[in-house]
């Protein structure tokens, strides 16, 4: 860091950009994301003495920044989300999450095998770092706040924010038996990652995160202590603590805390649902999710700027391109025949599967528990550049075809749980 004076000037004008853009890019073609990203690019190519951004060498530091931002962004969908849980009113998530995402994976590690001739364990890599929806950078096409009305999420929306919010927590079995392959070699691990990694960390997840969110639901709603009911004391920040606690106790016994921080979510929501701390709690955790999100692709910008593709072949760009306009949209249509949404409906679910930072630490995590025979630079240069093509395919088409979705459907807009509780 030569200059820590002008990384914080860099820092609170992030910020300010990231509270500012949003009302000023709400009807253009342009997303937060892409401003940020195309910000950062623009910075790290000006004659400052900015810090070096290299995935490789700080690794471990952008494994933990991203992990935050991933659980944060986890609990604002979980929040968020209106409509109860049910095997019926969630079937597209089912079959996104069943179908989808699995079929996800094998297509985008059997293209990066023939393509790019990478050993199977990488190959699996990359389809499990991809495949996810991410919480993230989708909030263009997600829920918004929370309203008094279980009906009022659209499938759309609906399915595109309760897929990013359990798929992420699924993907990482995946990564686990890339990992298997990768350190082990051969069957001999297959068991013990069905019975651990599978059964057992995704079922503590769920679990943890049902109850955890019982027990925070009971005291910020129905405490009988007046002073422990925080639900009367409307402090958002408490979102921040459920997260963090969630996600830490979920974890400390070895189950997935992602999975865990949108499940206690979904449970919180679920002891008061017409509650208007629900939108107190969710506004503070998108604005700090936000903050998170601009800095960070500042820092994916400059990495770009850096030359941090070069080691991207056309071959690996193949990959990337064809995952986001053949892969995802046409596994997610054919996951869709016969369930509740309409031909535009599973159109455009299939398209807005928007990858983003869940992905980036993915792989900052799997390469530090081994080696996958594919030089760092390279798996690095074929995520990140999935990651910026994704920003700049749906972050120029989203508003757009929201918007002219929403017109073919009249679509209302109801007014948030807070905006009526104020």
């Amino acid at each position: 860091m030569n200059n820590p004076d002008l990384i914080f000037a860099i820092g609170g004008a992030g910020a300010l950009l990231a509270a500012v853009l949003p009302g000023v890019l709400n009807r253009l073609p342009f997303s937060l994301p892409l401003a940020c990203l195309l910000g950062g690019l623009l910075l790290f190519l000006l004659p400052l003495p900015l810090p070096e951004v290299d995935p490789v060498a700080h690794r471990v530091a952008l494994e933990h920044v991203t992990e935050i931002c991933v659980v944060i962004s986890l609990m604002g969908a979980g929040l968020a989300i209106n409509r109860r849980l049910g095997l019926r009113s969630w079937s597209t998530t089912w079959r996104l999450l069943g179908g989808t995402m699995p079929l996800t994976v094998v297509a985008v590690a059997a293209v990066t095998a023939w393509l790019l001739g990478w050993p199977l364990a990488a190959a699996v890599l990359l389809g499990a770092v991809l495949a996810p929806t991410d919480p993230v950078l989708a909030s263009d096409v997600q829920v918004g706040e929370p309203v008094d009305a279980e009906n009022a999420d659209d499938e759309v929306r609906f399915s595109l924010t309760s897929e990013a919010g359990l798929n992420d927590g699924l993907a990482f079995p995946i990564v686990y038996a890339a990992i298997a392959m990768a350190a082990t070699g051969g069957t001999a691990w297959v068991g013990e990652w069905a019975l651990v990694d599978v059964l057992y960390r995704i079922s503590a997840g769920v679990l943890g995160g049902l109850l955890i969110g019982w027990l925070l639901g009971r005291l910020f709603f129905h405490a009988k202590t007046e002073n422990l009911r925080l639900a009367e004391h409307r402090d958002g920040f408490v979102a921040l603590a459920s997260t963090f606690l969630a996600y830490g106790l979920t974890e400390l016994v070895h189950g997935y805390g992602f999975i865990a921080v949108f499940v206690t979510a979904c449970a919180i929501r679920n002891a008061e649902r017409s509650h208007g701390y629900n939108g107190i709690l969710h506004g503070f955790i998108e604005q700090i999710e936000r903050l998170l999100t601009a800095w960070l692709l500042l820092l994916l910008g400059g990495f770009v700027a850096a030359g941090g593709l070069a080691s991207l072949t056309w071959r690996g760009a193949a990959v990337a391109l064809l995952l986001l306009v053949v892969i995802r949209p046409l596994t997610g249509w054919l996951v869709q025949l016969g369930g509740p949404a309409g031909p535009r409906e599973r159109a455009v679910t299939s398209f807005f599967g928007i990858r983003g930072i869940g992905s980036l630490y993915y792989l900052a995590y799997a390469l530090g528990q081994a080696d996958f025979g594919v030089p760092q630079e390279e798996l690095w240069a074929v995520a990140a550049f999935t990651v910026v093509a994704s920003i700049v395919l749906h972050g120029v088409t989203s508003t757009p075809i929201m918007s002219r979705l929403d017109r073919l459907r009249g679509t209302p807009q109801p007014s948030s749980l807070a905006e009526r509780d104020s």
